[in-house]
């Protein structure tokens, strides 16, 4: 069977997208302890592979600001995230009944650093919704984010902080509609959950269901009030291929796409979906995962791409390697590059992995009865909902550039990982361009009298985030192509949904 490195379409959907890349070099020291399934590390091998295929050349790069605390209260409970602020390792013992009221123990610990580490993976997932609000670029990622199943006052299935939720509100501010889509084994409960009496907010997750965690997402849970019939939920059986897979997705996304017509959409792209994955029953390939990526991508609708589980650490770096290749219109070698974590994909030193042989229980006539009962909710939604706005919460505005980061030789500690390229040498067989794209360089002055004009925004400051390549042959190493994003002023907001 082939598992190489071919599949992007040459067709209308092969052309380039500007993208922004979210990651803090820290991201990789947390640690949830021995034993534990959920492995940030995986984060750094992932950026590891980017920086070694020569993708980061590609993107705009940027060092998420830190979620501060009423960032995080916009959707959690106040008290909750003071527990979070407070509570470290040496302190848990004396707060037994905290820890038991906001469900943080065995599956959620509680670790060194825990507060700091939901700050920044919250803060990429709102980065990239202001990024994406403000027209500054087509898809936003933060591989670190997709923590789906935390609930307003408790965390759950490894998540202490709902980023998504954040990021979902933060797009509500530019967007009357926004799509949510997670392709998680699991079941987004936390993010249906937050959205479920909307109907600004559509949210479609396809998951294992029927004793599996977090047990819910059945079929017939539709939404409540004026979000009836806007969550869908896609329950599948182990051992789903590509092929079973996409037979249900393509046709309910498309479908999706043309009633409900979202302004913007976020994808969480959980890799524990994967064959062979440490916690997972489903059987995809990595090109299967991806083409989620490639069939969201090919509506044009911005973009916000999100990573979530995954526990087989060496599959969740290639998946979202590859997937970030997808989101740029790049295609990458099957053939892996040397780099620091080459001996974790050993024998092969592939990027793809081949799925297993396993039994796929999902029946051609239960498929058939998902997608038809499925269909047959969403032409319940003869049209895109007119929904007024609310009052708006203002804009977020966009960070001031800071002096001293603008030298890129001072900005990151020689020894730090992020230096992970220091030959810095060209790289051009590992990544094939499908279309031939001029180099983006605007006036920012014009950008931003541009922005200001469409957008209504009151801020008078410029983005100054962008990497500028003047040499698209030569690798930008991930010391110099970080960009740390300045503090922004985030005005405090109103809860958004209709009353």
């Amino acid at each position: 069977m082939d598992t190489g490195g071919n599949s992007l379409p040459s067709g209308p959907d092969g052309v380039k997208r500007k993208v922004c890349y979210f990651y803090d070099p820290e991201v990789g020291n947390y640690y949830y302890g021995q034993g534990h399934p959920m492995k940030p590390h995986r984060i750094r091998m992932t950026h590891a592979l980017l920086a070694h295929y020569g993708l980061l050349q590609h993107m705009q790069v940027l060092k998420p600001v830190p979620a501060r605390d009423r960032d995080l209260c916009r959707f959690h409970a106040d008290d909750y995230v003071a527990f979070l602020r407070s509570i470290t390792p040496e302190t848990q013992q004396d707060q037994l009944r905290q820890l038991k009221r906001f469900n943080v123990g065995e599956d959620c610990p509680v670790f060194d650093g825990l507060h700091s580490f939901c700050q920044t993976y919250a803060g990429g997932s709102v980065g990239g919704a202001v990024k994406l609000n403000h027209g500054l670029c087509d898809i936003a990622i933060n591989w670190a984010g997709g923590l789906h199943h935390a609930k307003k006052c408790e965390a759950s299935g490894f998540c202490y902080v709902n980023d998504i939720v954040l990021g979902i509100l933060e797009l509500l501010k530019q967007h009357e509609r926004v799509l949510y889509v997670d392709i998680d084994i699991h079941h987004g409960d936390g993010v249906e959950e937050a959205f479920y009496t909307t109907d600004r907010v559509m949210t479609v997750s396809f998951h294992k269901f029927g004793d599996y965690f977090p047990g819910t997402g059945d079929i017939r849970d539709i939404g409540y009030g004026k979000g009836k019939y806007y969550s869908l939920n896609v329950p599948l059986d182990d051992g789903i291929d590509d092929e079973s897979y996409h037979s249900l997705f393509k046709p309910i996304i498309g479908k999706v796409m043309e009633v409900f017509k979202p302004g913007a959409v976020v994808l969480q792209c959980g890799a524990d979906s994967l064959s062979g994955d440490r916690l997972g029953c489903f059987n995809l390939s990595i090109k299967g995962h991806a083409e989620c990526v490639r069939y969201m991508r090919s509506f044009n609708v911005p973009v916000l791409l999100l990573g979530g589980g995954g526990y087989t650490i060496r599959n969740v770096a290639r998946c979202w390697c590859y997937e970030t290749g997808v989101a740029l219109g790049l295609e990458v070698d099957d053939k892996m590059p040397q780099h620091e974590y080459y001996e974790y994909f050993g024998p092969d030193y592939t990027l793809h992995v081949a799925p297993s042989n396993m039994e796929n229980k999902n029946s051609r006539q239960l498929l058939e009865d998902i997608r038809s009962k499925l269909l047959e909710n969403l032409s319940k939604l003869q049209h895109a909902p007119s929904v007024p706005f609310q009052e708006r919460p203002p804009d977020t505005e966009l960070p001031e550039a800071d002096e001293d980061q603008e030298d890129p030789d001072e900005r990151w500690d020689p020894d730090s990982d992020m230096d992970v390229d220091e030959d810095r040498k060209p790289l051009p067989s590992r990544v094939k361009r499908e279309l031939i794209v001029e180099p983006e360089v605007k006036d920012q002055d014009s950008q931003k009298a541009s922005i200001d004009h469409g957008r209504g925004l009151d801020t008078t400051q410029e983005d100054n985030a962008s990497i500028k390549v003047s040499d698209m042959n030569s690798m930008i190493t991930d010391e110099q192509s970080v960009k740390m994003e300045q503090d922004n002023v985030n005005k405090p907001s109103e809860q958004i949904f209709p009353k």
